[in-house]
């Protein structure tokens, strides 16, 4: 099994909460990764019609994904140290996916992140505002600049009717260009001598903040999973198990994401976006009717079976 580098945009800014950064510090044993990167402490939340703004404690970093990346390229695995029995076996971490794998999409949401100044010069507090027609997302990366997340309607629009975020910016800067920011997952997942995993796999909507961890989750596993084949452990009942683990933290992403799409606003932006997560709920209960029980259990970086 070899590594082949794909091209493609990095995220501008991704915020890591507490419960990321201490998996990402244990996984990889450093509890100094990321302490010198900007802190944020408090979330200024106005979510829902005529919601009063509430400032809350919070405790994250902001990080770009080329950041994120540098931090973590130390401990990439040595080539010459991978497993011979998996010489034939693909893992695909990017698309273009296998012909027979099909992506499911939950909604039609877009979003553009777009640079800022900020007026006030506090970086230490993000803010996140529901509007008519979509959603804002401020987050601080420098003591007088960010990045604000628009999705739904074009930046410009939200901005103008915005009573929170738009009083913490000076100046934005021209948009960047549009990428999906709704719920999507791959189906199969996995087939004869290939896997699929990270955004080949799924997608998640960045208004849950849980993507990261669960990219760390899901790699654990799917390396547990080519481990396990390599040994020749039964290959359709770890693919089996890696398809429920998955689908199983899709359907609660997507639950996650039905609370705030709910009580976000009730124009028909929002209700369109709901029903759609509603539609991948229940996509997500079809796909598990098949899988009774998980059939494998983690024991550090291994898969055992379920006595």
């Amino acid at each position: 099994m070899s590594l082949k580098a794909v091209d493609r945009p990095r995220l501008p800014v991704i915020m890591l909460g507490e419960h990321a950064l201490a998996l990402i510090r244990d996984i990889f044993d450093r509890q100094d990764l990321f302490r010198d990167l900007p802190r944020i402490e408090r979330r200024v939340v106005a979510w829902g019609v005529g919601s009063t703004p509430r400032t809350l404690e919070h405790s994250a970093v902001a990080v770009s994904e080329e950041q994120l990346l540098n931090g973590l390229r130390p401990f990439e695995i040595d080539q010459a140290a991978d497993i011979d029995a998996a010489a034939d076996f693909t893992i695909f971490a990017s698309r273009p996916l296998p012909p027979a794998a099909v992506e499911h999409r939950f909604g039609s949401r877009m979003a553009t992140a777009v640079p800022v100044q900020l007026s006030r010069g506090d970086s230490s507090t993000c803010c996140i505002e529901s509007l008519e027609h979509g959603w804002l997302f401020l987050i601080p990366n420098a003591p007088a600049s960010g990045w604000v997340l628009a999705v739904g309607d074009a930046f410009e629009s939200l901005l103008a009717s915005s009573r929170v975020i738009a009083q913490e910016i000076s100046e934005a800067s021209s948009p960047g260009g549009e990428f999906p920011c709704f719920p999507r997952i791959a189906a199969p997942l996995c087939g004869p001598n290939w896997l699929g995993c990270g955004t080949a796999a799924m997608a998640f909507d960045p208004i849950c903040g849980d993507g990261t961890a669960h990219a760390v989750r899901e790699a654990i596993l799917a390396s547990a999973v080519v481990r396990g084949i390599a040994k020749d452990s039964g290959a359709h009942d770890l693919f089996a198990h890696y398809e429920a683990r998955l689908t199983a933290g899709f359907a609660r992403h997507l639950q996650n994401c039905r609370t705030f799409y709910a009580s976000g606003g009730n124009a028909s932006w929002w209700t369109a976006e709901l029903q759609a997560i509603e539609e991948g709920i229940e996509w997500c209960r079809a796909k598990l009717r098949a899988h009774a029980n998980f059939r494998y259990q983690l024991r550090g970086f291994e898969l055992e079976p379920v006595r």
